[in-house]
């Protein structure tokens, strides 16, 4: 196992009614901006509900954060919120809004022009403190000090993180899931388990305690993950994702042993150029990746089909065939297609993501940090 330092500062309030636990966690003088995205929350009530557990509160709110955040919609919030003197911020809804609330938290103090925080890497000197209320599990920004954001006028989807960013806490209400439309449900089993894929597909590093984990995280997926389409008011199945989605962000599975991410970065691109959702992306993504890269990734790929797939006899390299094309099952099984062309993106389109790459500076990723282009080009010409 390797040497790693483990801080998870967050904390969560789990559970059916949990919002209404929201003032004992906000400072009682706040003047509170809370932040939403297209209007789900509104719609079922989740806002409503958010505003009447802080009645006593100076509250704010902006809302229209789209999915991959923008920096033009949150440079707006910025403007809003330092002309408003906001010192606390809510994020209330899924992945996106809590990556936006984030990179507002960090804006608003920033000295300087806010986009070298991602184009740059600036130093983050301090922090607006923020809190969220999830409502799609998915990508576990929840319990985390990262995100990914998008300038959509150069098509640059860039990520950052500090330990500034942790949410204070996180209110985890299964329930506020329950009227997610299917493709949501499905994206967000399909982010969380590549999420632990990233992490758990490297090389041995004798982490048998963070290897039981990750593989815990990952049957808890599939065999969860179609529940929750067929099964949508399942309180159970529901809060089995929502604690998955988390746990396989949070640093816990990560620590102490090697990650990739290079499924994410080529993602990004993808998502960057042609709009497609940070999932879809994903499930594209990762099969291709895994037979461009068999032999690296050769021995925990065997574990991996033994341990998650029970593919345990006949030839290893038949055997890793079949974990991949598993994998690539579970994704069309969620209705999440796996190939570029399912999306009306040909071979065409591959000279643009890997000149993307390279202007971003990805020429040397994975758990070696030798995956360069030449590989990357390989996996998205498989992936086609």
């Amino acid at each position: 196992m390797q040497n790693f330092t483990f801080h998870n500062p967050t904390r969560i309030l789990f559970g059916n009614g949990r919002i209404a636990d929201l003032p004992r966690e906000i400072p009682v003088n706040a003047r509170v901006l809370i932040t939403y995205g297209g209007g789900s929350v509104i719609k079922n009530g989740t806002l409503d509900e958010v505003k009447t557990a802080l009645k006593d509160y100076c509250l704010f709110e902006f809302g229209g954060i789209e999915p991959n955040p923008t920096y033009e919609t949150l440079m707006r919030a910025v403007e809003l919120a330092r002309r408003e003197k906001i010192d606390f911020l809510l994020a209330v809804g899924g992945g996106s809004v809590i990556d936006g609330t984030k990179f507002i938290s960090a804006a608003i103090p920033f000295d300087g022009d806010p986009w070298d925080i991602l184009a740059k890497r600036a130093k983050i000197a301090e922090a607006v403190p923020l809190g969220a209320v999830l409502t799609l599990p998915a990508t576990g920004s929840e319990m985390n000090n990262g995100a990914v954001i998008t300038r959509a006028a150069t098509q640059d989807k860039l990520p950052f993180s500090n330990g500034k960013l942790f949410p204070r806490f996180s209110v985890l209400d299964p329930t506020k899931s329950f009227s997610l439309p299917p493709r949501q449900v499905a994206n967000g089993v399909v982010d969380a388990f590549v999420h632990v894929i990233e992490q758990y597909l490297t090389f041995p590093a004798a982490a048998k305690v963070q290897d039981r984990f990750a593989e815990g995280l990952l049957l808890t997926l599939i065999e969860d993950g179609p529940r929750a389409l067929s099964e949508p008011d399942n309180y159970d199945v529901r809060a089995n994702l929502m604690w998955t989605a988390t746990m396989a962000l949070n640093g816990l599975i990560g620590a102490g042993v090697p990650n990739d991410w290079a499924t994410h970065m080529l993602g990004h691109e993808i998502t960057a150029l042609h709009g497609l959702d940070h999932a879809q992306t994903l499930a594209v993504v990762l099969p291709a990746m895994l037979q461009v890269r068999r032999d690296e990734k050769r021995a925990k790929l065997l574990q991996y089909a033994d341990r998650i797939w029970n593919l345990r006899d006949g030839d290893e390299d038949a055997r890793i065939d079949q974990a991949i094309e598993h994998t690539r099952h579970f994704f069309e099984s969620l209705q999440v297609r796996t190939r570029l062309s399912d999306y009306g993106i040909s071979a065409e389109a591959i000279p643009a993501l890997v000149a993307q790459l390279e202007r971003h500076g990805m020429t040397a990723l994975g758990e070696n940090r030798s995956f360069g282009l030449d590989g990357s080009r390989q996996v998205f010409e498989l992936a086609v």
